[in-house]
């Protein structure tokens, strides 16, 4: 053993050393992995909650809206009511608020339609 290479020991060393930081490199590597993956999982869920928020103010608008157009309705005994109008899957989520733009000036338009059939407005 008096005889061995003082080089190969050193570069055992050297590899030994190598193979420990690239260790510990990896564990920070996978720690601020878990870290990233944990804030965007915690984004998704405020995604998530925000979106099911807008959802159901939606659906509660709608159904506000329905209810007025049912009512001005129900005073025409010639047209039959149907039930509330339910979702439409292939609705475009980014267009919510061109949707829920377009329910007033139809609203006001029913509105008009329902007084002009009244039996006041035939005088």
């Amino acid at each position: 053993m008096t005889g061995e290479n003082p080089g190969a020991a050193m570069r055992y060393k050297e590899v030994v050393g190598m193979a420990r930081g690239s260790a510990e490199n990896l564990r920070a590597w996978e720690l601020a992995r878990a870290d990233e993956i944990e804030r965007q999982l915690a984004e998704a869920h405020a995604a998530v909650a925000a979106a099911t928020e807008r959802e159901e103010k939606a659906a509660e608008r709608a159904s506000r809206w329905w209810k007025m157009a049912l009512h001005n309705v129900s005073r025409l005994t010639f047209v039959d009511s149907s039930e509330e109008p339910q979702a439409v899957a292939t609705a475009r989520p980014q267009y919510l608020e061109r949707y829920l733009e377009e329910v007033k000036p139809s609203y006001q338009e029913l509105v008009q339609a329902v007084l002009g059939l009244g039996w006041r407005a035939k005088r």
